[in-house]
């Protein structure tokens, strides 16, 4: 998207650890890193992960130019031997995880990332701030697609957060249930569908709403959205359908107790003869307003600040944790932290969901040694959640760009349908399955 590298983005920790690994050798030790959080927002019931497609995208741009190994060297980061190793760097490892749209929870091994320690170490802090902040707003818009039923919701929240941020929020959407974006950037890179038509600055500045809605209409045809609250509904409504007809497409309303007010434009509309013109509406809106709006006459939700803050929980509080390395003798070692309320579980991990009666019961991570876990089996009714993203290097493309999301987009639906229904629920409780933990 701009004409930085992806392998900047990062925290200086990442080389400066390098840099001391490829001093003392252990920097080519084959390690396992994991990412998972150990809790989800408190009183959510599940998590839905996105950002994966992002990565590898930023991965397969993950490599420093001249300028960038100047300012390095430059700043004394690293030394010159480790200038050297990264002029040619490539992430040459596997990575694994939960596809996106799929359903997490604390514990849940979203993302495995096997390689040299050297390799590894580099990815941590891009990782999880694509991880963190997707998942978080893909969590927020999967929630608030279930409270608006089966209206669409659209993201507009493009000017409540950072310019780039607002790009991935869009993407992040459409995985958590969305139809479409007001980022045209979004759009394009992604292949979203577009929605928007006019501001109240653009009433304003013509000399009479009407004068707005004509202009409106000449110029995007009858089947437009006009915005009816900039003065006085009832008169613009009345005034809309003077200018377009009984044809008009829709109307959007921003303001005031946007239940009563559609209904009565909804009401207002029919005795005007515009029967098939919608209603939508915008101005602040949650999963708890959507909620509140599902017995009003709305045909469709534009949401902005609440989604692109994750509604309240703008991280996932997702770690990036070593879970095994190689020993120097050459056998892979299982480690873990210790750390008061931060203890770790060692050994790469599988994960899988059972069920019963078509509907999930619980979350299975398995941990231990690879030898041990090429020989479990896991139970007949257990589906297995991760999915190969890259293998030694090597990216799969199927995972990215527009087909992937459209295909995540699906995903949650039915993943989100095989949970038990209080998953659905806006009321605070405990995550709806429970995460089981295996050591072999």
């Amino acid at each position: 998207m701009v004409d930085y590298s992806p392998a900047l983005m990062t925290d200086m920790y990442e080389y400066t650890m390098l840099d001391a690994a490829l001093k003392d050798g252990t920097a080519d030790r084959k390690c396992v890193f994991e990412v998972f959080t150990r809790r989800l927002p408190e009183g959510r019931r599940y998590g839905v992960v996105a950002g994966t497609g992002r990565i590898l995208d930023a991965l397969e741009h993950f490599h420093l130019d001249e300028a960038d190994l100047k300012f390095l060297a430059d700043r004394h980061v690293v030394s010159p031997e480790t200038i050297k190793w990264l002029e040619n760097f490539h992430f040459s490892g596997t990575i694994r995880g939960y596809r996106e749209g799929e359903m997490f929870f604390p514990n849940s091994p979203i993302l495995q990332v096997e390689g040299t320690f050297g390799e590894c170490t580099l990815l941590e802090t891009l990782i999880l701030s694509v991880l963190n902040y997707d998942s978080a707003v893909a969590s927020a818009a999967s929630r608030m697609a279930s409270a608006a039923k089966d209206r669409p919701c659209m993201d507009m929240g493009g000017r409540r957060t950072n310019e780039w941020a607002a790009v991935a929020a869009a993407r992040a959407a459409v995985v958590g249930g969305f139809k479409g974006t007001a980022n045209l950037l979004a759009a394009r890179l992604y292949g979203l569908k577009a929605i928007g038509t006019a501001a109240h600055c653009f009433t304003l500045v013509h000399d009479s709403e009407r004068d707005a809605f004509e202009s409106q209409i000449e110029a995007l045809g009858k089947n437009t959205t006009l915005l009816v609250d900039t003065y006085n509904i009832e008169e613009a409504v009345k005034t809309a359908v003077e200018v377009a007809g009984p044809e008009l497409g829709g109307v959007r309303i921003d303001s005031g107790d946007l239940a009563a007010m559609a209904q009565r434009v909804r009401n207002q509309l029919d005795a005007l003869g515009a029967t098939n013109t919608t209603i939508t509406v915008t101005n602040d809106l949650d999963e708890y307003a959507l909620a509140a709006l599902q017995t009003a006459p709305v045909d469709s939700y534009g949401v902005g600040t609440m989604l692109v803050t994750g509604s309240g929980a703008p991280t996932c509080a997702m770690v990036y944790k070593l879970t095994e390395r190689e020993g120097a003798d050459g056998t892979m070692v299982p480690v873990m932290k210790k750390s008061k309320d931060k203890a770790t579980v060692p050994g790469r991990k599988l994960a899988f969901r059972s069920y019963e009666y078509a509907l999930a019961e619980a979350e299975h991570v398995i941990s231990g040694s690879e030898e041990k876990l090429a020989g479990f089996t896991p139970e007949p009714t257990w589906k297995n959640l991760l999915v190969d993203f890259v293998d030694h290097g090597h990216i799969d493309a199927q995972w990215q760009g527009h087909d992937a999301i459209m295909a995540a987009h699906d995903y949650r639906a039915k993943a989100l349908s095989e949970l038990p229904i209080t998953a659905q629920s806006l009321m605070k409780g405990e995550p709806v399955i429970p995460t089981e933990t295996q050591v072999l």
